[in-house]
């Protein structure tokens, strides 16, 4: 069962091949992902993240989610927020920092296969990326698909609260308006993660991995090799 779930979810990125040259890049990311419920139907999200630039030189991408929610069952919700974020560049010469704004819808649909938790979030994000130097500003729209699954090592319960576990996610990101703004292609990235973590309890996991960032790009494409360090939390009703 784990390899098969481990196979279905990152499977779109091991079939991505490009005839493109390929530059590889090693950098780390931190985040904390926040859900707070505050009622029945009402609740709201916010991801923190601060990513590297290559060889973990300076601080390319910090990045602000906030969100609000609202369920219309305890395993099925939608989002509408905001995103701040930017790409911070660093030359002998000269540092520049473009930014970048969003706003976002999304959809996630939460169930089991036995007692392994699983994820399934669908996204639209509008971006407003900013100008800078030669570059104009432009507007683009992006779907992103994002599933995963939480597989405990040892757990005999229905229900995943405490104990060490395997994590398997993959996400893809797909242009769907203005992709000339972007890349020229529909698609847009594929990111691919492999982690170990543990879960303190319902409310709190810790995790870190390995992932896999596969950027598609007008010439030279990126393969950026990430080590993640991550912590969930999930408080309120």
């Amino acid at each position: 069962m784990r390899f098969r779930i481990g196979v279905a979810l990152l499977l779109a990125f091991f079939c991505i091949k490009s005839s493109f040259a390929q530059v590889n890049e090693f950098s780390g990311w931190g985040a904390w992902f926040h859900n707070q419920k505050f009622s029945q139907h009402w609740g709201a999200v916010l991801d923190i993240q601060m990513r590297s630039a290559d060889e973990f030189k300076y601080l390319k991408h910090p990045l602000l989610r906030p969100g609000v929610s609202y369920y219309f069952a305890n395993n099925k919700f939608a989002t509408i927020g905001y995103l701040f974020t930017g790409t911070h560049r660093k030359t002998a010469t000269e540092s520049t920092f473009r930014t970048e704004h969003r706003t976002w819808e999304q959809f996630i649909y939460n169930h089991k296969i036995k007692a392994a938790p699983m994820m399934h979030r669908f996204r639209l994000e509008q971006r407003y990326v900013g100008s800078l130097g030669n570059s104009e500003a432009y507007f683009a729209q992006r779907f992103r698909y994002f599933a995963r699954a939480v597989v405990p090592f040892n757990n005999p319960k229905p229900e995943f609260v405490k104990g060490p576990f395997l994590g398997l996610q993959n996400e893809v990101f797909l242009n769907v308006q203005n992709k000339d703004k972007v890349n020229k292609s529909t698609f847009d990235q594929n990111r691919a993660y492999l982690s170990v973590g543990y879960r303190l309890s319902k409310m709190i996991d810790v995790e870190t991995g390995y992932l896999n960032q596969y950027i598609n790009q007008v010439e030279t494409n990126t393969m950026n090799h990430v080590i993640q360090l991550a912590l969930y939390t999930r408080f309120g009703k």
